[in-house]
């Protein structure tokens, strides 16, 4: 399939990080079979290595500000970037899950969440914001959730998770105000993929419906689309995977 993104240049210079995660390799697949790409930066803790010329990999540590500032250091040296995705996110690892009650709040579940999930995308903005072309339409994208919206939560639980992505739309929404200053065609957003068939989900789809339980390639195009139909209209806001906003 040779995806397009119409409002966009062509040979676009894309950044994924966490490109090794489910949605992250979905997407470098997708963009990598679009005759529009030039180029695109694979960024993750643990890089795969590609047979493809128009992927580069590189090593990137989201926990680490020296290994964002070393690898931003890298790609700029290399030209302006069209598009760069945040594909990275954590719910649950060996040392922490989603609290169902106030009795399970734990230190370290707040620590690592926010790291994973607010601190390293804020610290890679920093970073890679300024690699993005100013004139024309660029777009710095983070991977959110539904479950950060104050306003959307009735069931409550999951308190580490739901916190660090509240912060993350407060950081995205925080950049866009500032970028808007000085650009008129860099775009920032906040974007919530589904329900996702990946290891992130995988203990808690049984309560999932089938048609709401998403593929990685089926919600790397939607968000795909949503970057393509976004302007500086929206920046600083949370777009669903099917381009509805989401409020804070």
């Amino acid at each position: 399939m040779n995806y397009k993104l119409p409002t966009m240049d062509d040979r676009l210079r894309v950044i994924i990080i966490g490109a090794s995660g489910g949605i992250g390799k979905a997407l470098v697949k997708n963009l990598d079979n679009s005759n529009q790409v030039d180029k695109i930066y694979a960024l993750s803790r643990y890089p795969e290595k590609s047979n493809s010329n128009k992927i580069i990999t590189e090593k990137l540590d989201l926990s680490n500000e020296d290994s964002i500032q070393s690898t931003s250091a890298k790609l700029l040296n290399t030209g302006k970037f069209d598009l760069c995705i945040i594909a990275t996110g954590l719910l649950q690892d060996k040392e922490i899950t989603p609290e169902k009650n106030m009795k399970s709040l734990k230190i370290s579940s707040f620590n690592k969440s926010f790291l994973i999930n607010t601190i390293g995308p804020a610290l890679i903005a920093k970073h890679f914001i300024p690699l993005l072309r100013n004139d024309k339409k660029a777009v710095f994208a983070a991977i959110s959730a539904r479950v950060g919206s104050i306003s959307d939560n009735k069931i409550g639980g999951w308190y580490a998770y739901r916190a660090s992505k509240a912060a993350l739309n407060m950081v995205i929404k925080c950049l866009s105000i500032e970028v808007s200053r000085k650009s008129k065609n860099q775009i920032i957003l906040g974007l919530h993929p589904g329900t996702v068939d990946t290891n992130l989900s995988k203990p808690f789809q049984k309560n999932v419906p089938k048609e709401r339980l998403f593929s990685s390639d089926y919600s790397a195009l939607k968000l795909l689309n949503v970057i393509n139909v976004a302007t500086v209209n929206e920046s600083g806001s949370l777009l669903a995977w099917d381009g509805s906003v989401i409020s804070f």
